[in-house]
């Protein structure tokens, strides 16, 4: 019975391109050596797919084909069919189909990826590097200069980020011929491996540098100060260029992250750019109001207006007296927050006293529009 390229790609005569390389991948992902190994028929059909294709892919080939039907193609065409096609032939010839079956079949290389040939090694930038650092809140309100100490490979001054001994050179590698790859033969199918004489880069170091062995950089423990801007928050990350990783054989250090971590103050906190605190007053100082002197996180002196009548939880506002903000240079506030500060013990003088003021004002607590807010109940001992 006489076979149809079209009927084996199982498409119309009418496909398309698109249509008959859509038909072709789908039979060649399902006839596949790799996915039937040692299957003689799935192997058949697997060439067979690659004829029709090669045929009804190109306009010229197509043409003739319609024009003279099958029987007519095959006794024209040298090499009898797909029977004069073999495995390396089929991978040679459709390398754009199969190379997108590559992270699927594994046989793609894994180093020189261009596959041009290489007598000296490509410079690789470096990787980057993370590090993080706790400083406190005052560190952060007023900024800082911190000395990070790290391990990080930088290049070696024996080779000059080189790699080979001085008055040695890099070799191209004999047995891939600078490729980084060699193929394979395994039964019917040739895979492309990474070569083991290389290790897949296509070139050799036959001198490599002694204190770098010749990879090109050097393990050392590295120090240098890092300027900590006022205003930094909690989790900050800060970029220091090129104090990553060296690159190898001449390529661009990697850059180092520092993640900033504010610890806790026990007297302020940030809201935002906001400096927050609270400021214990008496009883007395929040009825009749008055002056307080505060200490800021950074040492320096504020002057507070007490107002006549303040309620406890009043926030008092001193402007641009906060963190200041990165991008602008523009300051939050300073937001001191009141309390009442109730004593545990009193004298006898002072608890008559406050006895009295009781009886003058009242046990119940009204507000300005004569409603109870709140129940005082007089027990004094």
């Amino acid at each position: 019975m006489s076979k149809d390229y079209y009927k084996i790609l199982g498409v119309p005569k009418s496909a398309t391109k698109d249509e008959v390389k859509k038909a072709y991948r789908k039979l060649a992902m399902q006839y596949h050596p790799d996915r039937n190994p040692g299957d003689k028929v799935s192997e058949e059909k697997f060439k067979e797919a690659a004829q029709a294709y090669e045929v009804l892919s190109d306009d010229a080939k197509r043409q003739q084909y319609d024009q003279v039907g099958h029987d007519r193609f095959q006794d024209m065409s040298s090499g009898g069919g797909h029977h004069g096609m073999d495995m390396n032939d089929i991978f040679a010839n459709f390398g754009d189909i199969f190379s997108q079956f590559g992270d699927i079949f594994g046989g793609g290389p894994q180093h020189n990826t261009r596959g041009k040939k290489r007598s000296e090694p490509a410079p690789q930038q470096g990787h980057d590097k993370a590090e993080k650092i706790s400083i406190s809140l005052k560190d952060a309100f007023l900024g800082k200069k911190e000395e990070i100490g790290y391990y990080r490979f930088v290049p070696c001054k024996e080779c000059d980020h080189k790699g080979t001994a001085q008055g040695t050179s890099y070799q191209t590698c004999s047995r891939c011929k600078g490729m980084g790859q060699v193929n394979v033969q395994h039964g019917f199918f040739a895979v492309a491996q990474a070569c083991a004489a290389c290790g897949g880069n296509g070139f050799t170091i036959p001198s490599p540098c002694k204190p770098c062995k010749g990879q090109s950089r050097v393990l050392e423990y590295d120090k240098f100060t890092l300027n900590i801007p006022a205003g930094i928050f909690n989790d900050a990350e800060l970029r220091v260029p090129s104090k990553g990783d060296a690159g190898i054989f001449g390529g661009p250090a990697g850059n180092l992250f520092i993640k900033i971590r504010v610890l806790a103050d026990t007297k302020f906190k940030r809201i935002e750019d906001d400096l927050v605190c609270t400021l214990m007053l008496t009883y007395p100082q929040l009825v009749l109001g008055g002056q307080a002197e505060i200490e800021s996180i950074d040492g320096s002196k504020e002057v507070v207006k007490i107002p006549k009548g303040c309620p406890v939880g009043e926030k008092i506002i001193i402007a641009g007296k906060g963190f200041e903000k990165l991008r602008n240079k523009v300051r939050g506030n300073l937001v001191i927050i009141t309390q009442c500060h109730i004593p545990k013990k009193i004298s006898a003088e002072a608890k008559q006293l406050l006895s009295d003021y009781s009886d003058l004002v009242g046990t119940d607590a009204k507000d300005s529009e004569g409603f109870v807010t709140g129940l005082f109940k007089k027990i004094f001992g």
